[in-house]
């Protein structure tokens, strides 16, 4: 009998979690709270995600990942009953400030979500005024200064380029970058450099080709082959990203490249990428076949409702919710929103399905990066974790 992949072993596990030993205790913990909790006020949180635009296929996942979480725990935080509002952030700051104000209006306890980097930095005065906590569960802006009420459950948007460029300026291969002319590519490109030279004795970093949106690839495929180059580190945002990895193995180039994880992040971003992306390493905080009991519970279940792997954004959302079940519990009777706040600063470690993480004093996670390779998974093509690159936060 053939090996199952990854994929049927996650089917399994996750049909043995619903039928076996995690619906007993998920059930006797949802009596006992329920009998508790259907004497406190339920809490109130507001959901900012996309439901339209090009930020709607993160946005379905930010929503999975708490859904699931409140699947798995008797639809309550921290024994408590939950209100879920969910508003659409839209495709503009404006429309994401409209979406907080209408959650805002309703009273909530806490907000989640948000996509963009540009309503997260257009939100931020707001919530800050409004003194109701803020979880961002996707990437967000290392520019947000001094915040008291927006904490992040991902990563901040430079993460993925200072985890490569710490990695390669470990190694003793000459590298290059070859990036798009975006500012999003420019946040990465300008992490990835200062992390790589500042690793002592760091090998040569040969300079930087920029490729214009729907420019010629020539000019960096010349610098790659004459070059002496062994690494690359590629960044394209959008359809830029399919047409590189095309460009690039059509030229028959063999030198390893590397790119943020976002690139690959989400069956709907390899499926977009396709065959081209085989092969190509990426650094994030999170992959599927992670190897802890909390991932091998939260994948399995997450595969067996979804239908999917979970990405990054799915876990983040999960762990958001899991960080307000701790900080329910710790404030107690007094479930106001700046008692919450206070009570996010204890919550310490979270078993999280990424590995132990905690908030550090900027209010982003100290934790684990990865480096994955794009590979097949029987059928499936993933994003399969090679092993630990480094703690950042």
């Amino acid at each position: 009998m053939s090996p199952l992949d990854r994929r049927q072993v996650l089917r399994l596990l996750g049909a043995a979690g619903a039928a076996g030993a995690t619906a007993p205790v998920l059930a006797a913990c949802s009596t006992t709270s329920q009998a508790g909790s259907a004497q406190q006020s339920p809490v109130r949180i507001g959901l900012v995600i996309p439901k339209t635009g090009p930020g709607k296929a993160i946005g379905d996942e930010l929503n999975a990942g708490f859904q699931l979480y409140l699947k798995l725990h008797g639809e309550q935080l921290g024994g408590r009953a939950v209100q879920l509002s969910t508003e659409d952030e839209g495709t503009s700051a404006d429309s994401g400030r409209a979406a907080v104000d209408r959650l805002l209006k309703g009273s909530v306890h806490a907000l989640s979500g948000v996509v963009s980097s540009a309503v997260m930095s257009a939100i931020s005065d707001h919530v800050e005024s409004a003194q109701v906590p803020l979880l961002g569960s996707a990437a967000s802006p290392g520019t947000l200064g001094t915040v008291k009420y927006i904490w992040r459950t991902s990563y901040v948007n430079t993460d993925p380029g200072t985890a490569l460029g710490g990695y390669l300026g470990g190694k003793t291969d000459k590298a290059l970058i070859v990036a798009d002319d975006s500012s999003t590519s420019q946040e990465q490109v300008n992490a990835f450099t200062a992390a790589f030279n500042g690793i002592l004795h760091h090998p040569e970093l040969a300079g930087t080709v920029r490729v214009p949106n729907g420019g010629s690839f020539t000019a960096a495929f010349d610098a790659i082959r004459t070059g002496g180059v062994r690494n690359v580190f590629a960044c394209f945002s959008g359809d830029g990203a399919a047409a590189f990895l095309k460009a690039y193995r059509s030229a028959g180039l063999n030198v390893r490249l590397h790119a943020p994880g976002f690139m690959t992040e989400g069956a709907d971003s390899l499926q977009r990428l396709g065959d081209p992306a085989m092969g190509l390493y990426t650094a994030m905080n999170y992959g599927p076949d992670l190897d802890n009991p909390a991932n091998r519970m939260f994948a399995a279940e997450y595969q067996r409702i979804y239908g999917n792997p979970p990405s990054t954004y799915a876990m983040a959302s999960y762990d958001a919710a899991a960080v307000l079940a701790k900080a329910v519990v710790l404030a107690g009777a007094d479930l106001s929103p700046q008692a919450l706040n206070t009570a996010l600063s204890g919550v310490g470690a979270l078993d999280s399905p990424r590995g132990a993480w905690q908030f550090n004093q900027s209010r982003t996670p100290l934790q684990r990066w990865y480096l994955r390779q794009v590979r097949k998974d029987g059928q499936v093509t993933s994003n399969t974790v090679l092993g630990d690159i480094g703690m950042l936060g």
